[in-house]
């Protein structure tokens, strides 16, 4: 019997719909009807959007952010509270066997709403757990556990910290080539103008930055990029190194690549920061607070990183999501994850 699927995804920036890009080829092979639902920004600033069919786009709620920093004010004027919750009431999820929520709110509060079983795919989810956190932002961890609920929620990391979360779910669909001499910056928060200053020093380095542009610019030593699914990961199969913010998604496909990375989260935003403390934990970053010349400059006389093999993860998930009979969360992380070792944590339980 087929699987009716509404699978919503969060747009505010690219890892989302990297992860539902890198699930999509298992779980399409199995018996299914998928529809998709987008939110958090104009359906115009969508790209490489094939493969989700008629998809349908909201605005939804999302963060407002400038030159690298959230915006508060911006950011409550630009969420309409009661065109979200007409959104969520109008959603028709009849004809649906299940909602997935890749921290999507208004498919997730459709489905609890209308007694939809929900399942939660999402890094965010896995800060229910015991996994490396920043302090304090008791504001953002409220916010990041109702914004969009889900019954089951299963969470994705860089290590499993001894908790109930799933490796990366990233697909490497170049193969790692020879190092280029090039490093790779994508920064879609931060202004182009900024990262072009943050880079004007080095000139025996070639840049190749991914933004926001109408077309390709060549400017010196750098090369300005516009937002390409398949340019990207060509770039970053032979690149050196990877300047970028601190999203889960990017990061994840540079352990996986074996990249040297350099980061700067989004200042006040937690997830980030989260990620940051982790990756730290793990030796797997260089973190700058500022677009630092003197931070770069150190960083890329850095040597590379070995790549880390995670185990397999979009076959076991798309089985469990298909199958009635789901078993729990635990025992499907444990399954994937196997035999592999902590990079994070030694025998004694201890980080180290």
């Amino acid at each position: 019997m087929t699987l009716k699927i509404l699978y919503g995804i969060q747009g505010t920036g690219n890892g989302h719909i990297a992860r539902t890009r890198a699930l999509l080829p298992a779980l399409k092979n199995k018996d299914v009807e998928i529809d998709f639902v987008f939110s958090g920004r104009p359906e115009k600033d969508f790209f490489d959007m094939q493969g989700y069919g008629n998809y349908r786009v909201f605005r939804g709620l999302t963060l407002i952010y400038n030159r690298g920093r959230l915006e508060i004010m911006e950011t409550l004027l630009a969420n309409n509270l009661f065109t979200f919750i007409g959104d969520v009431i109008s959603l028709n999820t009849t004809n649906y066997d299940l909602v997935i929520s890749d921290f999507e709110p208004i498919t997730a509060w459709s489905a609890r709403l209308k007694g939809k079983p929900c399942v939660g795919l999402s890094h965010q989810c896995a800060f229910e757990h015991d996994v490396p956190k920043a302090q304090g932002y008791w504001g953002s961890k409220l916010i990041m556990k109702i914004f969009a609920p889900a019954k089951t929620k299963i969470g994705f990391h860089y290590d499993h910290f001894n908790q109930p979360v799933l490796p990366p779910l990233v697909s490497a669909t170049v193969k790692a080539q020879e190092p280029s001499g090039k490093i790779l910056v994508y920064m879609g928060f931060e202004a182009v103008e900024d990262i072009v200053s943050f880079l004007s020093g080095f000139t025996s380095i070639r840049f190749e930055v991914f933004a926001k542009v109408d077309k390709r610019q060549e400017r010196g030593h750098i090369t300005i990029n516009p937002l390409s699914v398949d340019g990207f990961h060509q770039q970053l199969a032979a690149c050196d190194g990877v300047i970028s913010n601190a999203g889960f998604e990017l990061s994840s496909e540079c352990l996986v690549y074996g990249k040297k990375l350099l980061v700067k989260p989004l200042s006040g935003q937690y997830e980030q920061l989260c990620n940051v403390a982790a990756l730290e934990m793990m030796g797997r970053a260089t973190t700058m607070n500022s677009l630092d010349r003197e931070v770069l400059k150190e960083w890329l006389t850095r040597p590379t990183e070995r790549p880390i093999i995670f185990p397999k993860v979009a076959d076991a998930l798309a089985n469990w999501i298909v199958n009635p009979d789901r078993g729990d969360v635990e025992t499907l992380a444990k399954t994937i994850w196997g035999e592999y070792q902590s990079l994070a944590i030694n025998d004694d339980g201890l980080i180290g």
